[in-house]
């Protein structure tokens, strides 16, 4: 913390105008990102989990807010002091929980640029820059994801606002196959649109359903054991609603298994009814840029659109997803706003709200950019392929160990593991690992059974890292099962 009374900016100092109000930028983003360098630095060796309870970072959080605000560098400081017993080291190398990745440094520093830019990514009127650099970061995910070139891309939230900006194109599409614009005239009148989606669709497909009035309620396509969708009931059902505006929400890595639906049977089902395909893969569409792993998606490429995340696999920090759409008019029809004071422009000149439901935002495709720059396609491929051999190893080393049973074939990323084929026990199992800090992981829920749910995704996991975290789940069970 500077000590020089000249660099005291307070609230009030900044409200009269003060031109020492400019020396904050040495102090206050030095402190940041010399606190940031410790964290970041001691990720490897602290505990997985937080250390603090609700109640113990209310207290400390919950202060009264002055009236002349408060140095930045001290606000910087107190918060990361006061934050830090919160925080779960998931962008370190044994958290494996919910697929959330870590950053790669190019990334983490690239955020910090967009935030020291501040710029409205929206469009090129207002950013010319970013906008540019979103358009290249497109062209990137376009050539490593195995989608058409002309594809287009919208920067968004994450995978829940991805399936959403891709189902309003698809609802665009098949209504207008139908002779009805419902950006028009919306959805009182129009036909109905029937949306499929497998068994165990994620939840943020539902939701995106439910917010774009399509109603949460969709038809259901049976699963096998893996959770892939079967594609002789979904050709089944499809026989059955001939003529309806149809969308199919199919599967890249189903969340607890990892498994992929058969795109090649599903697309050609969809093509011979005229439906919708829409992949949801906010992780394992990136299985693309793996060689060893990319024909777990033989016929993806025949899609209509694709939602993923980039705060996942890519491994930039939150948030980022990705949505894309294999037409471009569908895309911009369904998204795009025009104002008077917006610039008129051709539809080669990247604008960001063309394709995102944001007309303001952040420029998230800049951390893509950067991440994908560092790592480059064999970087990334070894990333792919590095997270999918940890998580056999810890796969392996479990199943040798009396009483716990691997669920899933480990296709991909995502280890299913299941103690003494008991509820409670793995329920137990799980609580233990997370108290004791040498790992974090899940537990969800799977054909009505309890697991343990497994996500390798970040950057940072060794091989050692996934010999300690097998060590630690095989000494709790041990210690849970007496």
């Amino acid at each position: 913390m500077a000590s020089d009374d000249t660099s005291a900016i307070s609230g009030r100092s900044l409200q009269r105008g003060d031109a020492r109000a400019s020396d904050w930028r040495y102090d206050c983003l030095d402190d940041a990102a010399r606190l940031a360098r410790r964290y970041l630095d001691g990720l490897r060796d602290r505990p997985v989990r937080a250390k603090a309870g609700l109640g113990e970072l209310r207290a400390v959080l919950a202060r009264p807010l002055t009236d002349d605000g408060e140095e930045p560098s001290v606000i910087v400081e107190s918060l990361a002091r006061d934050v830090d017993p919160g925080l779960v080291a998931s962008g370190g190398p044994r958290y494996f929980g919910f697929v959330i990745g870590g950053a790669v440094p190019a990334a983490v520093a690239a955020d910090w640029l967009v935030s020291a830019w501040d710029q409205n990514g929206g469009g090129f009127v207002a950013s010319p820059a970013l906008s540019v650099v979103e358009e290249v970061a497109a062209g990137w995910v376009r050539e490593l994801l195995g989608v058409p070139a002309s594809s287009g891309v919208g920067f968004v939230t994450g995978g829940q606002m991805a399936n959403f900006t891709c189902l309003a194109a698809a609802r665009h599409a098949v209504l207008r196959d139908a002779s009805w614009d419902v950006e028009a005239h919306g959805l009182h009148g129009a036909p109905r649109v029937r949306v499929l989606a497998g068994e165990y669709a994620h939840v943020t497909v539902g939701v995106a359903c439910r917010l774009l009035g399509l109603g949460q309620l969709l038809d259901v396509v049976p699963a096998d054991g893996q959770g892939r969708m079967r594609a002789d009931a979904l050709r089944g059902a499809l026989a059955n609603g001939a003529d309806t505006p149809t969308i199919v929400c199919a599967q890249a890595g189903e969340i607890n298994t990892g498994a992929f639906d058969p795109f090649v049977d599903i697309a050609r089902t969809c093509r011979e009814h005229r439906a919708w395909l829409h992949i949801d893969g906010a992780f394992g569409l990136w299985a693309a840029a793996s060689p060893r792993r990319r024909p777990l998606l033989a016929g993806a490429e025949q899609a209509n659109s694709w939602a993923t995340d980039g705060h996942k696999w890519l491994n930039v920090p939150y948030d980022c997803g990705i949505a894309i759409v294999a037409d471009p008019p569908a895309h911009r029809a369904a998204m795009t706003s025009t104002q008077a004071y917006v610039p008129a422009h051709a539809d080669d000149v990247p604008y960001g709200f063309d394709w995102t439901p944001e007309f303001s935002r952040r420029a998230r495709g800049v951390t893509v950019y950067a991440a994908l720059r560092q790592l480059g396609r064999h970087g990334l491929a070894d990333l792919v392929d590095r997270c999918c051999d940890h998580a056999q190893l810890i796969a392996g080393r479990l199943a040798a160990e009396p009483g716990i049973e691997i669920l899933n074939d480990v296709v991909l990323n995502q280890v299913l593991v299941r103690f003494g084929d008991d509820d409670a026990l793995t329920n137990t199992v799980i609580e233990r690992v997370q108290r004791d800090g040498v790992c974090w992981l899940a537990g969800s829920t799977f054909r009505g059974q309890s697991v343990m749910r497994i996500s390798v995704v970040g950057w940072q996991t060794t091989p050692a890292d996934a010999h300690r975290s097998a060590d630690a789940i095989i000494t709790a069970a041990r210690t849970a099962n007496g």
